[in-house]
């Protein structure tokens, strides 16, 4: 199966739809990777750099694009100037994969489904768990949001942190980002790591600890009103809560030195939040940068790839800020498209009758991101209705799996949490004070008898062996009951970590097997001691390797 990757026709877009390193892993997933030559210069990535990873050149454009079986692409098919209309250069049922804005690209959708073709829409991908991996709009505002910074300081006639020198104090500039989601986030990021002071507004109250996590300040107005749209989006809000919004940014702007604005609502033209008067109540110097200028702004004087200067202050309404980091997006980008790929089955899910990539739509995020199939278009997609929650009977003890190959390696960890869950709290306590009451009458027989013994002494005729035994078996039965006693009352979500603490008693029995490890090698001291020394020793290197994997995931 032939995948096309081609130079971007939009405006100055310096992206490109697969990297090197991505052309190796679509080639191990069986498809045939052809790349138009000089497609990824712009990103960094030379000719050669695709040759070697397998991939070959084609300078043969319109031939490219004529033998495609799926097209990779970052923005939607447009006019090249080179080559006119790229729809018109595909075969009739064809495959492309590419951002689509489906809501504002109803003629596209036409003529993809004239055409019998199928589109999948990186822009649909379903914001859910799950389907991270493949959520490039996030990979791109990641970016965007980074890039605004740096884009306001570049035109900011000021520091970002405050300074104190010779010559006077500078006080650090301040920054007000609306909208929370991951550009607002990361615009905040990357603001606070220059040193300005930082603050964010969302209608969404649940971005609240994600804003104060960075280290900014959360507006908020009076009037209680949830903004969650679902998708990680806004919704639009009511007119009290839209006046008292404009009336918080109104006092805000005579504070703030930049403002970045990042709101959007799918399908809807981005709405006014920052007016005329509000720019005019800037300080003179201040900068503006829409994220939304390509869907009308959220500036009221914003203008869509220009900067316009208002009394003093400077707004900037960029339209191609990931492109402008061209080589770590084309990475991030090339990554999520390997994930979709990976996730449809590769080139093995070809259907040998069609020769397009066979689509099951039982899986949430396909059925979510394919917009046109097989000349149908299937965008706006009705949800899905929930299922009816099956209903969970209390599991008897016998029920439970025993081991590793009853429930795989997740209801392995599960086990334990089970375990506690499905006690019964007055079964639990009586069959804890049984165990309780036993162990303590062999533990109490146990020393009294040593007692008695160690009191006769060795002048009574007892065996020193057996006496010697006898003492050692007290005490292992007395660890075994405060071992049992520790663990079973640690609740299963400290378990981790009492495994470090495990560690150094392991280390005890390490040391002491090694001392007891002396004498004849067929003796049962030794063989006691040289196994104490072997199952201390795995359960020391185990609980080390759990540990560190569980360290490792607090890293960044």
């Amino acid at each position: 199966m032939r995948i096309a990757i081609v130079r971007e026709s939009f405006g100055n877009e310096r992206r490109v739809a697969a990297t090197p390193e991505s052309c190796k892993k679509l080639t191990a997933l069986g498809f045939s990777v052809h790349v138009e030559a000089g497609a990824g210069e712009a990103a960094c990535f030379p000719d050669q750099a695709y040759q070697q990873a397998g991939a070959e050149l084609c300078s043969d454009v319109k031939a490219l694009y004529g033998s495609a079986d799926l097209l990779l692409k970052i923005r939607p098919p447009g006019q090249r100037p080179d080559l006119g209309d790229e729809l018109a250069l595909l075969r009739d049922g064809a495959t492309i994969l590419s951002f689509v804005w489906p809501a504002r690209s109803k003629v596209l959708l036409d003529e993809l489904a004239a055409r019998g073709m199928t589109a999948l829409a990186m822009d649909q991908v379903p914001r859910i768990s799950r389907a991270q991996k493949l959520d490039a709009l996030s990979s791109m505002a990641n970016i965007a949001g980074y890039r605004a910074i740096i884009e306001a300081a570049g035109h900011f006639g000021s520091f970002f942190t405050g300074q104190i020198t010779a010559a006077g104090k500078v006080a650090p500039a301040k920054v007000l980002v609306i909208g929370a989601g991951v550009a607002g986030l990361a615009a905040l990021g990357a603001a606070k790591g220059l040193g300005a002071v930082v603050r964010a507004f969302d209608t969404r109250a649940a971005v609240r600890e994600q804003v104060q996590s960075m280290g900014a300040e959360f507006l908020e107005v009076s009037i209680s009103e949830d903004g969650e749209g679902g998708g990680g989006y806004a919704k639009e809000m009511s007119p009290a809560f839209i006046e008292a919004e404009m009336a918080l940014f109104r006092a805000q702007a005579a504070e703030v030195d930049i403002v970045v604005t990042t709101a959007l609502i799918p399908g809807r033209p981005a709405p006014k939040l920052w007016l005329r008067d509000m720019v005019e109540a800037m300080k003179p110097g201040s900068v503006v940068v829409d994220l939304a200028a390509e869907t009308g702004g959220n500036c009221e004087l914003t203008r869509a790839d220009e900067v316009v200067v208002h009394q003093g202050v400077t707004i900037l309404g960029p339209t191609d800020l990931p492109s402008r980091l061209a080589t770590t997006a084309s990475q991030l980008y090339a990554q999520n498209l390997v994930h979709l790929l990976t996730d449809i089955g590769g080139a093995k899910a070809r259907d040998p009758e069609r020769g397009d990539l066979g689509l099951d739509f039982a899986d949430e995020v396909l059925y979510g991101a394919t917009v046109v199939h097989r000349g149908q278009i299937l965008w706006p997609r009705p949800a899905k209705a929930a299922p009816d929650a099956p209903k969970v009977e209390p599991k008897k003890q016998s029920d439970r799996p025993t081991s590793d190959k009853v429930g795989g390696a997740t209801e392995r960890f599960r086990q334990p949490a089970l375990m506690y869950a499905d006690r019964t709290p007055g079964n639990e306590r009586g069959t804890t004070a049984k165990r309780a009451a036993l162990t303590w009458v062999m533990a109490a027989l146990l020393t009294v008898a040593y007692g008695i013994l160690k009191a006769q002494g060795p002048d009574t005729g007892q065996d020193l062996a057996t006496a010697l035994f006898l003492e050692r078996l007290t005490v292992f039965v007395l660890a075994c009951f405060v071992g049992w006693q520790v663990i079973w009352n640690v609740t299963p979500a400290l378990h981790t970590p009492l495994m470090s603490v495990t560690n150094a008693i392991s280390g005890i029995i390490l040391v002491g097997g090694l001392l007891h490890s002396k004498g004849p090698v067929a003796s049962a001291p030794v063989v006691l001691g040289l196994l104490a020394v072997l199952f201390a020793t795995v359960n020391v290197a185990g609980g080390f390797l759990v540990t560190r994997r569980m360290l490792k995931m607090f890293r960044k």
